[in-house]
């Protein structure tokens, strides 16, 4: 697995964090229990299985709904 970190623009509304909270949980790959919408700081937290998925079809995803996003950052999950 792998965390990745996805920067959007500027979320306005709670409306924005289900509508991009649901298309990535729908993704096959992504876990949906880390999947975490941080209208804050305009970030997108979740793990995903590389080997099922990849960074760009989550990306695409998100943006297939009218968000940009801005930056993506991976990195391997540090086993618990």
């Amino acid at each position: 697995m792998k965390e990745a970190t996805l920067n959007t623009e500027p979320l306005t509304s709670p409306s924005c964090v289900e509508e991009i909270e649901n298309a990535a949980k729908a993704v096959n790959g992504v876990d949906q229990e880390s999947v975490n919408v941080l209208i804050d700081s305009n970030k997108v937290k979740f793990d995903y299985d590389p080997e099922k998925v990849s960074i760009k079809d989550i990306e695409n995803a998100i943006t297939a709904l009218g968000y940009l996003v801005v930056n993506v950052d991976t990195k391997e999950k540090e086993s618990e």
